[in-house]
């Protein structure tokens, strides 16, 4: 569902991402790791067409993202880890604008609009202005209306941020479900405890190069290393002076 092919983003002489390459297949929730700066953001920028890759190409659904986007769009969802939101428009307003846009029937809006909205705890809020909601709470409306256009193909950039403990509980409980029946998830996240209970697959990214991907136990085998995914990532990424600090104020 997702093609990422030999993609390169330059900024001038600065490389963020360098000739990255990956496939993400329906019912599969892929998780994208990296520590701050290493070319998650900019990937995911290339993935929803809001950025033209120096060379390579992304399709999503067979549809080239550059050359179709049309196409690639309307099966794509996209959960930034900052809502951005029409704050002048009440919370059925903005299911209904999406609706509108993406070509939701009245039938789905009604039925499935309402429900996630009741799911993620909006029902009392439904004639809302957006702007007075909390973050936790745009954050929710913005999955809401993801989930109402059921799409094939979602990508979620930190979608825990904002969430409390319910909201992030239910979330994970919506993407399996959703992964079961055929979604194909694309996931950015830091938490890498989440990553390893949720994600089938992962790869993690480094200063622009994807230096390793498979499975939490094919990350483990790259990475020499029987310890949790933190300590792979730490170790993938040069971050063991981190453990060894640890280890000396834990002695």
């Amino acid at each position: 569902m997702i093609v990422i092919d030999h993609i390169i983003k330059r900024y001038g002489e600065h490389i963020a991402v360098n000739d990255v390459s990956l496939k993400v297949q329906a019912g599969e929730i892929f998780g994208f790791l990296g520590p701050n700066g290493a070319g998650k953001t900019s990937t995911i920028k290339m993935m929803m067409g809001l950025m033209r890759p120096t060379s390579g190409a992304i399709s999503i659904g067979g549809h080239d993202i550059q050359r179709d986007p049309i196409s690639a769009k309307k099966i794509l969802g996209y959960v930034p880890d900052r809502p951005i939101l029409y704050e002048k428009l009440t919370a059925w307003e903005y299911m209904k604008f999406i609706a509108g846009l993406y070509g939701v029937d009245k039938k789905d809006l009604q039925e499935r609009g309402k429900k996630f909205l009741e799911i993620f705890a909006l029902g009392d809020w439904i004639n809302e202005l957006v702007e007075n909601f909390s973050h936790g709470m745009k954050q929710r409306l913005n999955l809401s209306a993801v989930f109402m256009r059921n799409p094939k193909v979602l990508v979620l950039d930190e979608p825990l941020i904002g969430l409390d403990p319910r909201g992030a509980r239910l979330l994970k409980e919506i993407l399996h479900a959703s992964r079961n029946n055929g979604m194909c998830i694309f996931m950015s996240t830091h938490i890498l405890e989440i990553a390893e209970q949720m994600c089938d697959r992962m790869a993690i990214i480094h200063k622009g190069n994807v230096i390793s991907s498979g499975t939490a136990g094919e990350l483990r085998s790259q990475a020499h290393s029987e310890g949790d995914l933190e300590q792979v990532f730490l170790h993938l990424t040069g971050g063991e002076d981190i453990v060894n600090i640890v280890k000396e104020l834990q002695g």
